[in-house]
This record gives C-alpha cells, sequence and structure tokens, in this order.
C-alpha cells in the first residue's frame, strides 16, 4: 500500500508536470498567434502598395 507522503509526491508531480505542459502549450499558441498577426500585417500592406500601384496607374 501507498503512503500518504508518497501518495502526495506523486501527486504533486503530476500537478506540476500539467502545469508545465500548459505553460508550454500556452507559449505555442502565443507563438503562432503573433505569427499570423504579423504575416496578416504583411499581406494588408503588400494589398495597399498594389492598390496604389493601380491608382497611379489610371
Amino acid at each position: 500500500m501507498v503512503s500518504g507522503k508518497r501518495l502526495a509526491d506523486i501527486g504533486y508531480r503530476a500537478f506540476s508536470s500539467s502545469m508545465m505542459l500548459l505553460t508550454v502549450y500556452g507559449g505555442y499558441l502565443c507563438v503562432i498567434r503573433g505569427y499570423r498577426y504579423m504575416n496578416k500585417q504583411k499581406e494588408l500592406k503588400v494589398a495597399a502598395e498594389n492598390q496604389d500601384l493601380e491608382v497611379i496607374k489610371d
């Protein structure tokens, strides 16, 4: 049978591991969101430049 101290140690490690995984996953989501934001800004800038070129041509 598992002692109370050992059970508490196992529970603490499981909890710590899950919090670490959640932190890493949260960081991953933030990086992906930032990457998509930067790409969207780049696309909007290119679209605005193309639109300016069309106005100048006319």
